[in-house]
Order: C-alpha cells, then sequence, then structure tokens
C-alpha cells in the first residue's frame, strides 16, 4: 500500500514558479525558461519522493514549461514559422506578476495583522537589548522542501536496499520535535531533527510532523542565508 499524504501547505505551481524566480535574482519578465524548468522538475520529484498528492495544475505548468523550453531550443527559422502561434511564456508571466501582486498584499496584510496582536494595552515597551542576534532571511515552505530532498539523497544513498514500515502516529512525532527544539535551547537544526534509522517512510513521517508543526505556528523557521542550514525555532504561544 502506497505511502501518501495529502496537503494544502503547498499553494500551486505558480507559488513554486515564483519562489524559483525569486531564489534565482532573475528579472520574472526575462525569465530563463530553460534553467527554471529543470529545476521546477527537481521540485517536482522530490514532491513525488514524498509520496504527496498535488493538484493537476502542477503537471500542467510543468508541460508548458517543457513546451516554452522546447520553443527556445528550436533553430531561428523554426522559431520564426512559430511566430504565428500564441507566446506561452507571455501569458505565464502575465500570471506570475498577478499572482505577486495578490500575494504581496496578502503578506503586508498578514504582517499588519500580527502587529494589531502584538499591541498591549497600558504597558511599558520592553527595554531594547544590545545584541539582536544573526540576521535571518525569511524561509518559504520550498526551501524546507529542497532541504529534505538534499537529507534524502544523502541518507537514503547510505542505507540497504530494505523496505522498512513506519506506523508511529503524527502526533508522536511532533511531540518530539518539540520536547529536542525545547530541550535544545529553543532551536534545533532542520537536519538534527531527522534521528537514524534514516529509512524513507520514518524521514517523511518526520518531516510530515514538522509542517504540521509550522502549519499551527507551534514552531517557525529561520534561515542565516540561502542554502544555508535551516533552524526550527520555538515560537510563543499565541496571544488570544
Amino acid at each position: 500500500m502506497p505511502y501518501t499524504v495529502a496537503l494544502d501547505t503547498f499553494h500551486g505551481p505558480l507559488d513554486l514558479l515564483l519562489y524559483l524566480v525569486k531564489r534565482n535574482e532573475v528579472d520574472i519578465l526575462d525569465i530563463p525558461i530553460a534553467q527554471l524548468a529543470d529545476q521546477f522538475l527537481a521540485y517536482m520529484q522530490a514532491m513525488r519522493e514524498l509520496d504527496l498528492e498535488f493538484a493537476g495544475e502542477f503537471l500542467v505548468m510543468t508541460a508548458t514549461l517543457m513546451e516554452i523550453k522546447s520553443r527556445s531550443l528550436l533553430p531561428g527559422e523554426a522559431q520564426e514559422a512559430e511566430g504565428d502561434k500564441p507566446d506561452p511564456r507571455r501569458e505565464l508571466v502575465r500570471q506570475l506578476l498577478e499572482y505577486r501582486k495578490f500575494k504581496d498584499a496578502a503578506v503586508a496584510l498578514e504582517a499588519k495583522a500580527e502587529e494589531a496582536g502584538t499591541r498591549l494595552p497600558r504597558q511599558e515597551p520592553p527595554e531594547p537589548t544590545p545584541d539582536q542576534g544573526p540576521k535571518v532571511r525569511a524561509v518559504e515552505l520550498w526551501d524546507l522542501v529542497s532541504a529534505f530532498a538534499r537529507l534524502m539523497r544523502e541518507t537514503q544513498s547510505l542505507q540497504p536496499a530494505t523496505i522498512a514500515v513506519d506506523d508511529t502516529p503524527q502526533h508522536v512525532y511532533e511531540a518530539q520535535i518539540k520536547e529536542r527544539i525545547i530541550a535544545n535551547g529553543g532551536r534545533l537544526s532542520f537536519r538534527d531533527a531527522f534521528t537514524p534509522p534514516y529509512f524513507k517512510a520514518r524521514l517523511i513521517g518526520i518531516f510530515l510532523a514538522i509542517l504540521e508543526l509550522i502549519r499551527h505556528r507551534a514552531i517557525g523557521m529561520e534561515q542565516s542565508e540561502p542554502d544555508s542550514d535551516i533552524e526550527l525555532v520555538e515560537l510563543p504561544p499565541a496571544v488570544e
């Protein structure tokens, strides 16, 4: 029986494509389709490794990217012959710009809501602390998928070719992760959250527990720079 999990965490192909545009620091109006198409396929493969159920829109986006990439590889004469056909790249850029506009608006509204939630009347502001700690960047869930894919590649190559079944309830993994974060001073390396044995089913179970904790804002993520170690951090309880 396949180990299949359905999640609403990953927002769709445009979200992944916009993440890749930002990660590669390219102009959204001049996207290097060949480069991003290969990276998009790599993330699709990682999601298959996770046995996640994802919507058909990801497959449609994959087909669109491959069509645009194949057009870019055609000789000049063939590209001129294709000139009368609608350009799917232009439509893709339009969708990305529209998606980015709404996503930026959603982030701004969420930031204002969090700021309003931290306002407590008739209390003195806390004393500023001289050491603010290292600067961190916002971590997206696609960063987490990328880190997990690397972990899977490294650990699975060391495991014997055996099939292991993991029937540990997810809430058990969630409790273990929270306990380890607290015991480690409120932060834990993403990689250190995974303990032996490194069987695929166990790795997936731990990863899904991390996603669930993040979804419920029980823990957060921090990263100093792209591709550096991601740290899981304890979050204060939400103010009612």
